[in-house]
């Protein structure tokens, strides 16, 4: 048997090969060099996951989330890699670059402009913007008083412009509040200067809320707003001591006047009812307005929630030193009686009348410094010292009302820090304030108990409906 010999492969060139080397060297070089797209867009995912993976996580949900909202595919996993490297770039280059929104948004409506205030702009730059020379701006505030209001500008304000056929001012309009609007119109005489108000219409809004932290605080998150937070803590101030009575667990029920103009609340009104539980006992309270126009609030079932004497002067504040006789001074390091409360609070808190009263004193007096007195009726008199300063009209021999601001919370005299020294006296003798009883205004007449319930019954069954309906909801 004859056996074939092999063939041999066949011979190139030696220029041939040495060119072929250079080439796989070159290549091998440009791997080292420059990795494939691919690879490093695996490496900056793995990189990612191990440096935050919770927001990795919260990435992959919201990209689903999205996904179930819009009820189309989701991406392919492997977009990366499916893409060309041209598209990847151009889509990342239109990712970091949005186009910038327009100065001037023109509507349907041919000649109507609008603008949005920026930081910086006058009325001439927007009379500009949309193509008006700058020089019409003064014949627009000279053609009305009133037009100037114009010029005060606020940044995010929306300005409306109607413009002729020829590029002329027409009308201009803006929203200066949710329930007032001026404008602009010309007619043969210049521009005329209009004021749209739009009167809201009332109801009534409940809120319902749980103290776990401070009262401000949890009536924020409950949806009351800081004024009317204020207002409660006032209606209730004479039986609550908000410096240091108010717990954990506490509750408070609201129902209180809602201004809305189109469906939003553009407003609140007073306060119409409301309850407060502290330390397992609650407390009610009413807005009557009786015959004669006068409004005050009063218990459920019509006694008076006010009294001579508020518990505290000053609203949130906390106890930094309660009355003693036997208190070691702070700073001339000395037993020293303590004839009085302190509340610490930041300065500059409005500090309150704690009742009707005479100023029998408006200025410095020795180590209280800033100091007002007050002289209630023949048997009691205030004192609230270390004042920042006075309020306007609160001066020597003159009269304030009970819960009347007198004064400011400072650390004038001999203080180590910002808080009101708050005495009070009776017949002469220092009392503490904490403990001392007050008489209680007058009730509901007889005259008027029938109108009266008639109104405080239906709110408080209300409040009780709605805190019912909404522990069950949130239940659910």
């Amino acid at each position: 048997m004859t056996t074939e010999p092999s063939k041999a492969p066949p011979l190139y060139p030696k220029t041939h090969l040495l060119a072929a080397s250079g080439i796989a060297a070159l290549l091998s070089l440009a791997l080292l060099v420059f990795p494939s797209s691919d690879v490093e867009a695996k490496k900056t995912t793995l990189s990612l996951e191990l440096e935050s993976p919770a927001e990795q996580l919260t990435q992959d949900q919201d990209a689903a989330d999205v996904v179930q909202a819009t009820n189309e595919p989701a991406a392919s996993p492997f977009a990366q890699i499916e893409n060309s490297a041209e598209d990847t770039q151009q889509a990342a280059q239109e990712t970091a670059q949005p186009a910038p929104a327009p100065a001037v948004e023109e509507k349907k409506a041919p000649g109507h402009k609008e603008v949005i205030v920026a930081k910086g702009d006058t009325l001439s730059t927007l009379f500009e913007k949309v193509g008006l020379p700058a020089t019409s701006v003064h014949e627009v505030l000279a053609s009305d008083k009133q037009a100037k209001q114009f010029s005060q500008l606020k940044h995010g304000q929306k300005l409306e412009f109607e413009l002729s056929p020829d590029g002329q001012l027409t009308n201009l309009h803006s929203k200066v509040s949710d329930t007032e609007s001026i404008s602009l119109t010309k007619n043969d005489k210049g521009f005329v200067f209009n004021r749209i108000t739009a009167k809201p219409t009332v109801r009534s809004a409940y809120v319902h809320g749980v103290i776990n932290s401070s009262l401000s605080q949890s009536a924020a998150r409950a949806g009351l707003s800081h004024s009317l937070t204020m207002d409660m803590a006032s209606v209730f101030g004479y039986d609550v001591d908000f410096a240091q009575d108010i717990r954990q667990g506490d509750e408070f029920d609201v129902i209180y006047e809602q201004k809305v103009v189109n469906g939003k609340a553009v407003g609140n009104g007073p306060i119409l009812s409301a309850r407060f539980t502290n330390r397992g006992k609650t407390y009610t309270a009413v807005r009557y307005t009786n015959k004669q126009g006068n409004s005050s609030y009063y218990t459920a079932d019509g006694n008076s929630m006010r009294k001579a004497f508020i518990r505290t002067p000053v609203d949130f504040a906390r106890i930094s030193s309660k009355f003693s006789m036997g208190r070691k001074h702070p700073i001339l390091n000395k037993i020293r009686a303590h004839k009085g409360v302190d509340y610490a609070a930041p300065r500059g808190t409005p500090i309150k009348a704690a009742g009707d009263g005479k100023v029998l004193l408006a200025g410095r007096r020795g180590g209280y410094g800033n100091t007002v007195i007050i002289q209630h009726g023949n048997t009691y008199r205030t004192l609230y010292g270390h004042m920042q300063g006075f309020a306007k009209g609160v001066k020597t021999g003159g009269s304030v009302k009970q819960g009347q601001v007198i004064g400011y919370i400072g650390t004038t005299g001999l203080s180590t820090g910002p808080h009101l020294h708050y005495e009070f006296q009776v017949n002469g003798v220092h009392v503490d304030p904490l403990g001392q009883k007050v008489a209680m205004a007058d009730p509901i007449s007889k005259a008027e108990r029938s109108r009266f319930l008639a109104q405080s019954q239906p709110l408080m069954a209300r409040m009780d409906q709605e805190k019912t309906t909404q522990l069950a909801s949130s239940k659910r």
